[in-house]
């Protein structure tokens, strides 16, 4: 009998299921505490999504724990890096993958947050939380959605950031022009005057950032109407992140390069 039993726990031990991959949300950092309180906030978020599931964080500048040192403490084990980013630019096709391969860790890099629907579902509800509400047909021709972005001189940054404004604009029905912190142009300002001269002067901005910060603060005191919060730690944000992480566990060998958003 005793030897029953234990052939029969050798047996559960031995079909027991490895831990998955470690998801490592790569956070770009702020010294807003807002910023880092958020991101843990959406940590929990994920993990209640999805038990059992190692989740760290890793930033690139400004906060601890830094991207290298979370690798670092992973060793030799496997990790999906998931950029809390929402557009490609220098972060997502340089530094997250040259700390992904300077690592011992076997990783995989995932693709940026955005463009993607729940981003947009995400922007629409803050939208709402500030006061948006949807325009009869009189109101669509006098209003407008500022989508104001951090900004980047890649090229690829603006088409991300275009793509979303243009779901966005399908989603409201009103036209959604993308407006940038830095680096690139329009500001906020700027196309919160070129809305007035088209005579659209019932507008709103939408904070596509991730968390709280200067920029998100900077934008939200240029809108004339509502200015909706970051896209923070809403439930659609941790679903689009574990969505990251099943595509990059999806392809067919690791890689420390990024993969295409798609939907």
């Amino acid at each position: 009998m005793t030897a029953h039993l234990m052939n029969r726990n050798r047996s559960r031990l031995g079909t027991r299921r490895p831990a998955p991959p470690a998801l490592v949300l790569v956070g770009h950092g702020s010294r807003d505490p807002r910023a880092l309180s958020t991101v843990r906030t959406l940590m929990e978020r994920i993990r209640e999504l999805r038990p059992g599931l190692p989740v760290r964080l890793g930033h690139i500048e400004l906060n601890e724990p830094l991207l290298p040192d979370t690798l670092a403490s992973l060793g030799t084990g496997d990790a999906v890096l998931v950029p809390l980013l929402l557009s490609r630019g220098h972060h997502v096709k340089r530094d997250i993958p040259e700390a992904a391969a300077a690592s011992r860790a076997r990783t995989r890099v995932a693709a940026p947050l955005g463009p993607h629907p729940l981003l947009v579902e995400t922007l629409h509800t803050r939208l709402v939380e500030a006061g948006w509400r949807a325009p009869d047909a009189a109101g669509r021709r006098t209003s407008g959605v500022v989508l104001a972005a951090a900004g980047s001189r890649d090229p690829d940054a603006a088409v991300d950031t275009r793509r979303t404004a243009e779901l966005l604009a399908e989603r409201l029905g009103v036209p959604v022009v993308p407006a940038y912190a830095s680096a690139a142009a329009p500001t906020v300002a700027d196309a919160v005057r070129a809305f007035a001269e088209r005579g659209r002067h019932h507008i709103a901005v939408a904070s596509y950032f991730t968390a709280p910060g200067r920029f998100s603060t900077e934008c939200a005191a240029a809108a004339p109407g509502p200015a909706a919060s970051p896209l923070g730690a809403h439930p659609s944000m941790a679903r689009l992140t574990l969505h990251r992480y099943d595509q990059a566990m999806a392809t067919p060998t690791p890689t420390h390069h990024p993969l295409a958003a798609t939907a």
